[in-house]
């Protein structure tokens, strides 16, 4: 009888130990997360093991290992990323008061299987020195003709570019849509490449005069220790887009918990940590990211930019509309 006592509180003991972690896939950058996770850790006793990788290709793993994989949380960029995996159903839905309190229906799944954890928005930046704000008004007047060889932007093949013309199928139509990306191209500068940064750093010397970007990119170049680029960000002033009509595209970062997680209710709860003020708050202050809770304050950099008017689109249409989005792109010769 001992024995069996002994065994059994032995396999007790092992399985609270096995509990007591959480493994997550993360497309976000070790700097990024970390110290957030870190604080966690040291707070709840969990242990939280991180693997960073390319966003797209963690979602490629997650699939290849199925109910094999030992994540637990995917944390990845946009929204059409989260969808995407969900469609591939490599993620469970959450049951959680806490995280229906903290975040907007509009930024998490319908039905609870991914959850925003930080906003950006895809804004107009120009060159300060020969443009003026008065000149900009909305994303559909980029393919006016007076724009011609002014404009750069990233590849077709960039998910934050796709979300954006998923945006704007819902709100134009497909054949309005069509038209403006076709004008879009007509006025590139030079032909799709690079990342965000490259695209503000091609406004600063020069190449182009606008460039469509997130926010924190051009915030991080701001509080960038690199001197290089944060001349280059001070060359360029950011506008935000139709705000005399449906408001500026917004995007996410978040997570879900995977359908093959070990430790769900360790995911639920780092989840409903990473929605909780005191981490919305470091996510403001540290990447310039501006929280999923208004009860939060938004960085000096964030704050300098003013309020806005924010396009209050369900992000779950984005999600859906994705692969109309680049077939689209593909039939207007955006690269």
């Amino acid at each position: 009888m001992r024995i069996c006592l002994l065994l059994l509180f032995t396999l007790l003991g092992a399985e609270a130990s096995f509990a007591a972690e959480v493994n997550i896939y993360s497309a976000r950058k070790e700097a990024l997360i970390k110290p957030l996770l870190d604080k966690y850790t040291e707070q709840s006793g969990v242990e939280v093991n991180l693997i960073t990788g390319k966003a797209d290709a963690l979602i490629k793993r997650l699939e290849l290992e199925g109910v094999n994989s030992p994540a637990d949380l995917l944390l990845t960029t946009d929204v059409g990323r989260l969808h995407r995996a969900r469609q591939l159903n490599l993620l469970a839905a959450v049951d959680s008061a806490e995280l229906t309190k903290n975040i907007p229906s509009i930024y998490r799944d319908p039905e609870n299987y991914w959850f925003a954890l930080s906003l950006r928005s895809r804004v107009i930046v120009y060159a300060k020195e020969t443009v003026s704000a008065e000149d900009l008004s909305t994303y559909e007047a980029l393919a006016d003709p007076v724009w011609k060889k002014k404009v750069c932007v990233r590849s077709s093949s960039n998910i934050y570019n796709q979300s954006l013309v998923s945006a704007m199928l819902v709100h134009l139509g497909e054949a309005k849509v069509e038209g403006w990306a076709r004008g879009l191209v007509a006025n590139l500068a030079r032909s799709p490449k690079g990342g965000d940064r490259d695209q503000i750093k091609a406004v600063a010397i020069g190449q182009c005069k606008l460039a469509l970007v997130n926010t924190y990119y051009l915030a991080g170049m701001l509080s960038s220790k690199i001197e290089a680029e944060v001349n280059a960000a001070n060359k360029v002033a950011l506008f935000w887009p139709n705000q005399n009509g449906r408001g500026v595209h917004v995007n996410i970062s978040g997570a879900g918990v995977t359908r093959s997680s070990m430790h769900k209710e360790e995911a639920r709860k780092l989840l409903e940590y990473l929605s909780g003020a005191e981490a919305q708050l470091w996510y403001a202050e540290n990447n310039h990211e501006y929280p999923v809770r208004s009860d939060v304050p938004v960085s000096e950099i964030l704050r300098s930019w003013g309020d806005f008017k924010a396009d209050d689109l369900a992000l779950s249409r984005l999600g859906e509309l994705n692969a109309s989005a680049v077939r689209l792109m593909d039939r207007a010769g955006w690269k």
